[in-house]
């Protein structure tokens, strides 16, 4: 089967306002919109993307405030984002040391 490409990711964050903080306020991608998780209704979905919510632009977010502290492994997707948002960071004169 071949697929067209990827809609979005979703990862597991701590708190729902410092998510905002860093996606929104920091790399300046647009929270285009805050949903319950069907799984879990205690929880939101948050959606971060570019301006029009283009598929391929979007990350999402469930927050769990009390989530075991996750680790940073050999994930390629983490490096990739990482490497895509220093520009960002870069106009904003910011480090990843300084977040």
């Amino acid at each position: 089967m071949k697929t067209l490409g990827i809609h979005h990711i979703t990862a597991i964050v701590g708190k729902a306002q410092e998510n905002i903080d860093f996606y929104a306020g920091i790399l300046g991608l647009r929270l285009i919109k805050k949903t319950v998780n069907f799984d879990d209704p205690g929880t939101y979905h948050l959606y971060f993307g570019d301006k029009g919510g283009k598929p391929g632009t979007v990350i999402t977010f469930f927050p769990w405030n009390n989530a075991r502290k996750g680790q940073i492994g050999g994930g390629a997707s983490w490096c990739d984002d990482l490497r895509r948002s220093n520009w960002r960071l870069a106009i904003l004169g910011k480090t990843l040391s300084q977040i």
